[in-house]
């Protein structure tokens, strides 16, 4: 849903200019120095992105799922850091508040985030709880006098090393191994016994660390339990992804729309043979094909968008859209790296960091093959299976 169509053409118009005047030109660097430089930052402020799904009395911007859709699919036709670090803020770094949070949180933490003074992260990935997110071996234990005492660790949290709160899930309820033992806390970095690690090697996405996450007794008072209820952690997370993966769909869009953009041009410039590449019918068909697989990923995403505004349930598409677009974004990649030939896997046209960095996609928020068998369960479920 599109609430004001200009304001919406403006705001698509200031993030074309961002990604045109400040991203692009930023992207070497941001990669070389592993961070995302200060005026970038700072240019991202300016320009809302870590408020555009908090609420306006927050003071975000309360996108709707369409036009968060829309503007993911502008802002990340640039390196994928800059999405990360300037609009986490915009997905899992505040989605659990927002969905669940006491009116005592909301009204703390969601203005800082929607400000871009606080980043936020979402602390659940362990080493034996990954698609399984019901296996945590974090704990929380209640000491009887209004605290809690954290113990355990997560990994591979995106933004752990520089974020400054953590939406951190452990185990309350020993008795129950299932999501109904689970509890969400808000912790805050310079909170005792939380530390984390320095920026963890990856095969992409720099300037956008991740790190592992320590709790070594680390006590927390009752109310940092977002919404004040222990045992309903596993409920605010699959709420928070059960958005967060249109987002994802849609970010997904951008990197294809850039990938094929400069594969275009490149056709045009390149000469095999006595004539441009442009006109070899091999090459029209990788990109008609990634130019076809572009359109029916986004025309997916914007109307499952469209339905989750209208309040629809929209279990079954999310999976769909989160599937689809990052199994194409990976199709596309590796078509135009093999357009561009040499010149895609070396550095310098910046085809190569796009395929690294796109390839998280089909991981992180569940794995393409989780989401077929979400998929699955709710085409069985429908049949009455």
């Amino acid at each position: 849903m599109i609430r004001d169509a200009a304001a919406m053409d403006q705001l698509i118009d200031d993030i074309r200019r961002f990604v045109r005047e400040v991203a692009i030109p930023n992207e070497d660097r941001t990669e070389a120095e592993d961070r995302v430089p200060d005026e970038v930052f700072a240019a991202m402020r300016e320009l809302g992105t870590f408020g555009w799904s908090i609420p306006e009395e927050f003071g975000g911007r309360g996108l709707t799922s369409e036009e968060l859709a829309l503007s993911f699919i502008e802002l990340t036709q640039c390196s994928m850091a800059f999405r990360v670090v300037g609009a986490q803020n915009a997905g899992i770094g505040s989605e659990c508040i927002v969905q669940d949070g006491s009116d005592e949180q909301r009204q703390y933490y969601l203005p800082k985030l929607a400000a871009g003074d606080m980043l936020g992260c979402l602390a659940l990935t362990e080493e034996n709880a990954g698609s399984d997110a019901t296996a945590l071996e974090t704990v929380a234990q209640d000491t009887g006098d209004g605290h809690y005492v954290l113990n355990g660790s997560k990994r591979y949290i995106t933004l752990a090393p520089i974020a400054h709160l953590f939406a951190v899930f452990a185990r309350t309820d020993g008795r129950n191994r299932g999501g109904a033992g689970v509890t969400a806390f808000l912790i805050e970095r310079d909170t005792p016994g939380l530390t984390t690690s320095g920026s963890t090697p990856k095969m992409g996405q720099e300037g956008a660390p991740i790190g592992e996450v320590y709790l070594n007794d680390c006590r927390v008072p009752a109310s940092a339990i977002i919404g004040g209820d222990p045992g309903l952690g596993f409920r605010t997370v699959m709420k928070t992804l059960n958005k967060q993966r249109i987002n994802l769909a849609a970010l997904s869009i951008g990197p294809a729309i850039r990938m094929l953009d400069e594969a275009l041009a490149y056709t045009v410039e390149r000469q095999q043979f006595g004539r441009p590449i442009a006109e070899f019918q091999l090459i029209q068909a990788m990109l008609a094909e990634s130019k076809v697989e572009i359109e029916a990923a986004r025309a997916l995403i914007l109307d499952t968008a469209r339905k989750r505004d209208r309040g629809e349930d929209v279990t079954l598409e999310v999976s769909m859209c989160k599937y689809y677009a990052t199994e194409m974004c990976g199709r596309v990649a590796d078509r135009v790296v093999q357009v561009f030939g040499g010149q895609g896997y070396v550095k310098g046209r910046g085809i190569e960091r796009f395929y690294r960095d796109v390839r998280a996609t089909r991981i992180y928020e569940g794995t393409s093959q989780i989401h077929l068998l979400n998929i699955a369960k709710n085409l069985y479920k429908s049949a009455g299976g």
